[in-house]
């Protein structure tokens, strides 16, 4: 027993420094974020080189995340589309074509919208209200007056992450908004906000506590006194999520917002307690006590409603938390199937009868197979909880009944990335749910139908009805903007607008060459760099860019030999190894999948390795009874310029194959600190770099500020951390190109909420390092990359743009023509023979400009 407490306290302790030690990088302070505003401008000011400009290629075909639309009401073909990272766009042409009214403005990733069509004034909350990996931290609220020709800032700087905006119906002076507040700390400025001077000062009117913030917001129709407030606790941080809590509720307003009451009590009929996630709201209009509610509901489901009905095959439920004797007693005909799947990655040396020998004789423990499959992300897509479900108050809040008869599997264990509601302006009982599909109850909520079709993309966000016509829907999802005409039988595309969300970009050597890319939940593509977006392909249907394959694109590697061979993927280091002409047959992710199907499948007919176009699936395992490897939503892999048969992979550990994908091998130990696990993959390996100078030399980072160097093509490796901060990002390592000991490393505090640019350069493989880039702006630095001619020179991607230094890093100037104000540049590639430089962003797709003038200008 003492042993057993000796080691619980253990296991406290180590989980306690591993929190403080990521404690203690605090949050930026608005104040310093908006200093570097004017570092910015002056970058922008003091730029030589800022009269080159930069020319968008698209791809449009798949658009971006909509978060937010504002349509008139009196002239639907006139809408404002609002894009998690690219921006705002304006129509008047019902989609036809779309124009960008926000891109001056300091942040263009939004929460929320909010237009009063009489005057043509327009608010903007800023920061993505979804809270997933990518949803940037805003700065407040912006305004125009003009419909978006200029732009006032109107503060909240605090907020991060705006939820809704609420306009009052008859004084143009009032409004009120939902803030969330930050995603990754604590902080006291969420709740609901309310201005009585147009936004000139603020007053916050509800507050809950510092990690429940307020993420919708709805008024009574024709009465301006009753307002709800939906309060969302969730906390995020490196290596877990919490979807719910004990704080989440709806609150009521009276007074116009000034005080606040919860009506979501004990006996009201609506949850209450630990299990209660995102909460979406709207008033009906014909019935005013009538409010409707969508939850995301975290309660655990039933034992008995977490069993699969097919008992004629396995899946990893059946293998967990199994005694020695259950394990033994397992079915073998059907172990075997199991095993066989190709997906669950096990290697034909094992079969049920060898597994069960080594249970038997204590070699494996009974949950060997649970272990080799689980990791944090599959453990939280396998959690059995009750999910979406709708309620309605028919008296103002005071009591709710649960509507819909049947479970809605909307939400797929993320609801915390959807959860809204709205209810036609024409007919209260008309309802639309958004999340993995959007949904349209005509029932009052009883009864819900998907109303999407293959037209339209997954995972719904917005929707809006027309009042005077409420078959009229137009509807924002990850892959841009749906109009149907019908209740959802037929849709047409309004998307346009550049604005994919991009996490990589590379290149292959063709003539004229083509761009590669992996992309936020719209798969891998790839075009021509000479691309130019126009319409006219629709009357052909082939349209420039290709897919290669589904689910999140992730990192692309181009075989050069041939530039036909392209490694590709999608999350948690799910790649293949395919012929671009010809796309892999592959069953893309289903996020409503058990874990062990959530995974890439590969035809028969693709395994016939033997033949150069072949497809193969690239994805290590630990083996049997070793402890499971973690990956990365972006796992890094390599291909080797030295020699492109070799492919070098990063999970927690280094992988590499010497035979372009195949027999993927595991040749170091973990180059992380092993950080203790939450239900997010911590501890993983982000980035690689190979020495252009030397063979064999390799550097690996890792999302908990792990750095590395090896020597031998990656059997042995050495820490190179000391003098960098400690437990921050590794979001890139960069080996030079011009001195072998030369090696340049960005550091991202994204997670924690720290903007600050961390950027270092060492001239010893990382034996001591020097703080570079000291005058770029609080924006965290996603890439670092060399120019190709000339040494001094290095480009930096940031969640604010592009910025070059010609003195190898002591001073910088932005390079931002052609480019929104601010814009987040994931990825850098500079294509040597065209000498021009690829910028993919996470909003606004690819952008290219030449290199020449800009190499003869820093010459100088």
């Amino acid at each position: 027993m003492r042993k057993n407490m000796q080691k619980l306290m253990l296991v406290a302790i180590c989980l306690l420094l591993a929190v403080s030690s990521f404690a203690q990088i605090a949050p930026t302070p608005a104040n310093e974020r908006i200093k570097g505003l004017e570092k910015k401008s002056d970058l922008i000011r003091q730029s030589t080189i800022n009269d080159v400009a930069f020319r968008n290629i698209g791809p449009s075909i798949m658009s971006g995340r909509v978060v937010d639309l504002a349509v008139n009401p009196a002239n639907p073909n006139e809408f404002y589309v609002a894009y998690a990272t690219g921006g705002l766009w304006y129509t008047h042409n019902n989609g036809q074509s779309f124009t960008p009214v926000f891109d001056s403005a300091n942040v263009i990733t939004i929460g929320a919208i909010a237009v009063d069509w009489s005057s043509g004034t327009i608010w903007v909350g800023t920061g993505e209200v979804n809270s997933s990996r990518s949803s940037y931290a805003g700065l407040g609220i912006y305004k125009s007056v003009n419909k978006g020709k200029s732009w006032q800032y109107m503060g909240l700087p605090e907020s991060h992450h705006i939820g809704k905006i609420v306009l009052h119906p008859s004084n143009k002076n009032i409004a009120w908004v939902a803030v969330l507040g930050h995603l990754y700390s604590p902080n006291k400025e969420r709740g609901v906000y309310k201005t009585t001077d147009g936004g000139k000062t603020w007053k916050q009117t509800l507050f809950v506590n510092d990690n429940t913030g307020v993420v919708d917001l709805d008024i009574q129709p024709n009465n301006a006194s009753v307002l709800y407030a939906a309060a969302w606790y969730r906390t995020r941080t490196a290596s877990n999520f919490e979807e719910s809590g004990a704080s989440s509720g709806i609150y009521k307003s009276t007074d116009g917002g000034n005080s606040w009451h919860l009506v979501t009590t004990n006996g009201a009929g609506f949850p209450v307690g630990k299990g209660v996630g995102r909460i979406g709201i709207a008033t009906a209009y014909q019935h005013p006590n009538w409010v409707y509610a969508v939850v995301d509901n975290n309660f655990h489901l039933p034992d008995t409603a977490k069993k699969h009905t097919d008992t004629s095959k396995y899946t990893i439920n059946d293998f967990k938390n199994l005694t020695k004797e259950q394990f033994l007693a397992l079915d073998n005909k059907k172990f075997n199937a199991f095993l066989r799947i190709r997906r669950n990655g096990f290697p034909e040396k094992y079969t049920a009868e060898n597994i069960k020998e080594k249970v038997s004789n204590g070699t494996l423990k009974p949950s060997c197979i649970w272990d080799y499959l689980m990791d944090a992300n599959a453990a939280l897509f396998n959690t059995p909880i009750i999910g979406c479900e709708v309620y309605r108050s028919e008296d103002a809040g005071k009591t709710w009944k649960k509507m819909n008869e049947k479970q809605l599997k909307l939400y797929n264990t993320y609801g915390y990335y959807f959860g809204k509601i709205f209810v036609s302006p024409a007919n209260d009982n008309k309802v639309v749910i958004t999340g993995f599909d959007i949904e349209l109850s005509e029932d009052g909520g009883k009864t819900f139908k998907p109303i999407n079709n293959a037209l339209t993309h997954a995972d719904h966000h917005v929707a809006w009805l027309n009042p005077k016509n409420d078959s009229h829907i137009i509807i924002g999802n990850d892959a841009g903007c749906n109009i149907t005409y019908d209740d959802g039988e037929h849709w047409f595309k309004a998307n346009t607008p550049s604005v994919g969300q991009f996490y990589s970009v590379t290149f292959d050597m063709a003539k004229p060459y083509n761009v590669y890319g992996g992309l936020q939940d719209n798969g891998s593509w790839y075009g021509p760099s000479n691309h130019q977006e126009n319409p006219g392909w629709m009357a052909s249907g082939d349209y420039a860019f290709k897919p290669i394959n589904g689910g999140d694109g992730m990192q692309v590697q181009v075989d050069w030999r041939d530039n036909t061979t392209v490694y590709s993927g999608y999350q948690f280091g799910n790649y293949m190894r395919s012929n671009k002409h010809k796309r892999a047959s592959v069953d893309e992710p289903d996020a409503d999948a058990a874990p062990e199907d959530n995974h890439l499948n590969v035809t028969a007919a693709d395994e016939k390795n033997e033949k150069s176009d072949s497809t193969i699936y690239i994805h290590p395992h630990a083996d049997l009874g070793e402890e499971p490897l973690r990956f990365n939503w972006q796992t890094p892999i390599l291909l080797s310029r030295h020699n492109q048969d070799i492919l070098y992979y990063g999970s927690n550990k280094f992988q590499r194959s010497m035979h372009r994908g195949e027999h993927l091998e595991t040749i170091s130990n973990d180059l992380t600190t092993n950080p203790p696990q939450g239900n997010v993959p911590f501890g993983t390996l982000t980035t690689i770099s190979e020495s252009p100078l030397r063979f064999g030399m390799l550097y690996a980072g890792a999302d908990d500020g792990s750095l590395h160097i090896s020597f031998d093509d990656g059997y042995t490796w050495q820490s190179i951390n000391e003098g960098l901060p400690k437990g921050l990002y590794v979001s890139r390592v960069t080996a030079s190109a011009y001195k072998e000991g030369r090696v340049y490393v960005s550091l991202n505090g994204y997670r924690n909420d720290d903007f600050k640019p961390y950027l270092f350069v060492s001239e010893d493989y990382g034996k001591h390092w020097k703080s570079i880039g000291n005058d770029l702006p609080y924006e965290s630095i996603n890439v670092v990359k060399e120019d190709n001619k000339l040494p001094n020179i290095i480009y930096v991607g940031t969640d604010g743009g592009l910025y070059v230094s010609n003195n190898n890093g002591n001073s910088f100037m932005a390079w931002n023509k052609g480019l929104p104000y601010s814009i987040p540049v994931h990825d850098i590639a500079i294509q040597p023979v065209a000498n021009e430089i690829i910028l993919g962003t996470h909003g606004r797709s690819i952008y290219i400009a030449s290199l020449s003038e800009i190499q003869k200008k820093l010459k100088q």
